[in-house]
């Protein structure tokens, strides 16, 4: 017996107004500003369409390695049989890069991304096979597991949907960032389509020719025409530039600057632009944004995407395929780890510098820099250095320890050797 339920968190309800629960199955919602914001109306917004991909680029270009532990050491377990699965071919006609972005993608818009797990005869993941989010509904079963019924059919136990879901209240299902924040994307939406309408009904003038009232040159609309025409013909474009106009009957030509309203929209257009990439924490310089970026700050702020932006979606897919790709017996021996390496990297002359600060105190040997570098190991580069004058402790000469204040008739000997 199932409850045959979707798991749908209050909050949502609540944020989508007269549309309530129904609008949230139809990933639908009425802002306040007026438009209605679905997933499609907002992804056609292009700061939240950045905000997305960025997030799923960085992460499908990702390795995805799958380790086995060996004592306190791991070596790559290429000789699983999830290994292809997840390095090569996550189903027939996907790569690893257009599966993760699309899991990524999926989550990052409607909260929640499943695949379907095609499992041989001794439980192995042999294929993921992404499903629609829409068509997908999350039921809770008597023992408390999700189970996942799909287009309608029979329901699917947990251990056939790989599911990733984003911030949850009800621990089933994720939130859904676009109906979480519609009132902020609607108001974007409505800021955008005032402008469109503004630049489709309105006027936008160059600048005016005035004439005094006492002026009898003009007489009708034709001759007007005429004039502004030629003028337009004769001054207007890039090739006419810096000519020198001569105008008669007491007339002056006025150009228009941007209005306040203009300036308004601007400024308004910016800051949705800077609300929407609060909803994914995105930074404003990646954006495009460079207001207030500086040469000295760009570098630290990529190091806070990572960390503060990215680094939670990647231990939300970390653990979602740690939990659903191995087996519970497999837990203890096999894990799957993201390499963010790459992503860390600063410039060229701060991580040579780096380098030369692990090699010289002997936590990285040549061969470990070469790997972070993408480059083939070197003979002999497996070694680790030490420095000169550092050492145990425990293997000190006894006048170097604690304690021994006067030195021994050897030692002094020794030393008289050492110097003669």
């Amino acid at each position: 017996m199932f409850f045959n339920k979707q798991l749908l968190p209050e909050a949502t309800q609540s944020q989508t107004g007269m549309w309530g629960w129904a609008s949230a199955l139809l990933g639908r919602a009425r802002s306040d500003a007026g438009p209605v914001v679905s997933v499609s109306s907002a992804l056609a917004l292009t700061v939240l369409q950045n905000c997305v991909t960025l997030l799923a680029e960085s992460i499908a270009q990702l390795p995805v390695e799958m380790y086995e532990r060996v004592g306190e050491d791991r070596k790559v377990a290429s000789s699983h049989p999830l290994y292809p699965v997840l390095k090569y071919e996550p189903n027939p006609w996907q790569t690893p890069f257009e599966y993760q972005e699309l899991t990524q993608i999926s989550t990052g818009l409607r909260g929640n991304s499943f695949s379907y797990l095609d499992r041989d005869a001794d439980g192995v993941v042999r294929g993921m096979y992404p499903l629609d989010t829409n068509a997908v509904t999350v039921m809770r079963g008597p023992d408390l597991l999700p189970v996942y019924r799909v287009y309608g059919q029979d329901p699917l136990p947990k251990r056939l949907v790989h599911h990733v879901r984003w911030m949850s209240i009800n621990g089933y299902t994720g939130l859904s960032p676009i109906m979480l924040h519609a009132n902020a994307i609607g108001h974007a939406e409505a800021i955008q389509q005032y402008a469109a309408k503004s630049f489709a009904n309105g006027t936008a003038l160059s600048g005016v020719i005035e004439r005094p009232a006492t002026s009898t040159a003009i007489k009708d609309q034709a001759s007007i025409d005429r004039i502004t025409d030629q003028w337009a013909q004769k001054y207007g474009g890039s090739s006419n530039a810096h000519k020198v106009a001569l105008l008669q009957e007491g007339m002056t030509f006025r150009p228009l600057s941007m209005t306040n309203v203009d300036a308004a929209l601007i400024d308004t257009l910016k800051l949705t632009a800077i609300e929407i990439s609060r909803i994914y924490k995105i930074p404003a310089h990646m954006l495009n944004e460079l207001d207030r970026a500086t040469h000295s700050n760009i570098e630290q702020q990529q190091i806070q995407f990572v960390i503060y932006t990215l680094m939670p979606w990647i231990k939300r897919h970390e653990a979602a395929k740690n939990r659903d790709l191995l087996l519970p017996s497999e837990w203890a021996r096999y894990f799957i780890e993201y390499n963010v390496a790459g992503l860390m990297r600063g410039d060229q002359a701060s991580r040579y510098a780096a380098y030369a600060v692990a090699r010289q105190w002997g936590w990285l040997s040549a061969n470990d820099i070469r790997r972070l570098e993408n480059m083939p190991p070197i003979p002999g580069g497996d070694v680790y250095l030490t420095p000169l004058n550092m050492g145990d402790t425990a293997r000190l000469p006894p006048i170097l320890h604690a304690g021994a204040s006067e030195p021994t008739k050897s030692q002094l000997d020794d030393v008289k050797r050492i110097l003669t």
